[in-house]
């Protein structure tokens, strides 16, 4: 079996853990066979000391089906 990882940023306006299910949500409409995701960083933007979009950096492996490239 073969994994493999690739990092996304999700984004939200509400909070941080829509835009880690909204990477993932994003990532499964083209990729199979999802795993796992880990969380590397949460960040957000702000405008007029208010927070307008949270951002989360995400890591999300899957596996490799066979005759895939890595």
């Amino acid at each position: 079996m073969t994994v493999k990882i690739i990092e996304l940023v999700g984004t939200s306006p509400e909070n941080f853990g829509e835009a880690v299910e909204n990477a993932v949500e994003r990532a499964s409409r083209t990729i199979r066979n999802i795993s796992g995701v880990d969380i590397i960083k949460f960040s957000a933007k702000t405008e007029k000391g208010k927070i307008v979009e949270y951002r989360a950096n995400v890591k999300i492996a899957f596996t490799v089906e066979d005759g895939e490239g890595v």
